[in-house]
């Protein structure tokens, strides 16, 4: 069974990709984006494989 680690990020609106992408270069992958705290701020949930 594969377990999974998780991780809570907060995602600048203007700059939501590259964030996105530097966590996905290191094995994160995005599970959902909700609202921050303010408009100019959002937060996105991701997962990766916990390793053994």
């Amino acid at each position: 069974m594969t377990k999974w680690e998780y991780a809570t990020v907060p995602l600048l609106v203007h700059a939501t990709k590259q964030i996105l992408d530097n966590w996905g270069a290191d094995g994160w992958e995005l599970v959902a984006v909700v609202p921050g705290p303010n408009p100019e701020q959002l937060v996105a949930y991701m997962k990766r494989p916990k390793e053994a």
